[in-house]
């Protein structure tokens, strides 16, 4: 069994310790390091190189989308999930624009952090359903407009075959939006992802 690192990033001393207990019972995840502040995350990253960085948004020093985007040009290979209290107007998009696979609120059952943790790990995207909602309530899609694009060629169904051609993509370069935007829109299939994008106006303006 495939051990994942995790890094902690949280400026609360008692999550933190709370988060790396959970996380400690489950036979495939091994806490590897833990910081209070976000600008002690790519120096931690470097030395523990972990798989999965755990980042609260709001810490000292440099907050965790800032750090998400220090700590992915720094450490590529170490994705990122954000964890947070807060489900503010904006946070989803810019967590997601920042480079971070995932975004989740604290008091996330632990089984499913933990699942969060593996999804990421494996470069699967996870957006916990009620943030993507919140990120409705604002107006603003957490959708690119490629991702938006993409998904809008995909109503009609079709291949990713199909997309590829009628967009002027790769196949590879398509099936890494599609993911992209399933996980965004806190979908599990590509068919819900376009019903939520359509029913939340997300799709309006897109090129396809």
């Amino acid at each position: 069994m495939t051990t994942i690192k995790v890094l902690l990033a949280d400026d609360q001393q008692l999550v933190r310790g709370a988060l790396a207990a959970l996380l400690a019972l489950e036979p495939d995840i091994d806490v590897v390091a833990e910081v209070g502040r976000g600008d002690e995350v790519v120096a931690a990253a470097r030395e523990h190189r972990p798989d999965v960085a755990l980042l609260d948004v709001e810490m000292p020093g440099m907050d965790g989308i800032a750090a998400s985007k220090a700590l992915r040009a720094a450490v590529p290979s170490c994705r990122v999930l954000i964890v947070t209290t807060f489900g503010r107007p904006g946070y989803l998009r810019r967590a997601m624009e920042s480079g971070a696979s995932g975004f989740v609120v604290k008091d996330t059952p632990a089984r499913e952090l933990a699942d969060a943790v593996r999804r990421v790990r494996n470069g699967l995207r996870v957006v916990d359903p009620s943030l993507a909602a919140e990120s409705l309530a604002t107006g603003q899609s957490p959708l690119t407009a490629r991702e938006a694009d993409v998904l809008k060629a995909a109503r009609d169904g079709g291949t990713v075959a199909d997309l590829a051609y009628q967009l002027g993509l790769s196949e590879g370069t398509v099936r890494n939006h599609l993911s992209s935007a399933i996980g965004k829109t806190g979908a599990r299939t590509r068919a819900e992802a376009v019903r939520l994008a359509e029913e939340n106006g997300w799709l309006l303006g897109a090129g396809a």
